[in-house]
């Protein structure tokens, strides 16, 4: 199945978990990825990966803090210049943390929105030329199921990822005239590498995160299982998808 042949996509987040997951699916798919992230580490076992794969020469990889401005102006379209054009923007880049709220300080807040929502944003505002010249353009954008389920600890992650939702309703019916689909996944229950250790407080109650566990399979799953997902909205498979969110949580919040 190759349903990115010939097709463009940039990749946030692409040196670990869910990011680097969809790298590799959009590849095994013939697709040509630009992938970033602030992990320089992360993105060269992306590219080890894909040269066992024998799908590096369709990949680049980047060093790029999204939470910083003047890097995504000059990374985006370093991006766009490599690939010759733009397809696809994944925003998956993001930061677990978590606190009681009452302890949380402005600056743990503000990272927080730096690199979850304002990266989302200056990442798609940076990528949106592009993908409006490609006449069919697509972002995805990644929510959380805290933005909809109470996740005790997490308050200021949850904010994130629901100002995420917003946003991406709004780009969807702005863009929509001119070919954009803008949608969401909303990952839980992911074993994507930050969720392994989010700084949960000392005293927590795990009584109160008893509820967020899967019904489906044994445990979390990997992030194969979204990246999966996200080739299906970013192809031609999700023409008819836009201004909505997708959640992958193998139940847990039914």
């Amino acid at each position: 199945m190759e349903r990115f042949s010939g097709r463009n996509v940039l990749i946030t987040g692409g040196g670990s978990g869910i990011g680097q997951a969809t790298a590799h699916r959009i590849l095994a798919e013939g697709g040509n990825v630009v992938a970033v992230d602030v992990n320089e580490d992360g993105l060269k076992k992306t590219l080890d990966r894909a040269t066992t794969d024998g799908t590096a020469d369709r990949l680049a990889i980047r060093v790029l803090d999204i939470s910083d401005e003047a890097a995504v102006v000059a990374g985006v379209a370093e991006a766009v210049a490599a690939l010759g054009g733009l397809d696809v923007l994944v925003n998956a880049a993001g930061i677990l943390r978590a606190s009681h709220t009452h302890e949380t300080s402005l600056e743990f807040w503000n990272t927080l929105l730096a690199v979850n929502l304002t990266g989302t944003f200056l990442m798609t505002r940076e990528a949106l030329p592009a993908l409006l010249a490609a006449g069919k353009g697509v972002v995805v954008n990644f929510s959380s199921t805290s933005a909809s389920f109470a996740h005790p600890y997490m308050a200021a992650y949850a904010a994130t990822k629901g100002g995420i939702q917003s946003f991406t309703h709004a780009i969807a019916s702005e863009y929509s005239k001119q070919g954009l689909r803008a949608v969401c996944v909303a990952p839980g229950s992911i074993d994507s590498g930050m969720t392994n250790n989010p700084g949960l407080p000392a005293d927590t109650d795990f009584s109160l995160l008893a509820k967020l566990a899967p019904a489906l399979g044994q445990g979390f799953a990997g992030p194969e299982t979204v990246a999966g997902v996200i080739a299906m909205l970013a192809s031609d498979d999700g023409a008819f998808v836009t201004g909505t969110e997708l959640r992958i949580d193998g139940g847990t919040h039914m």
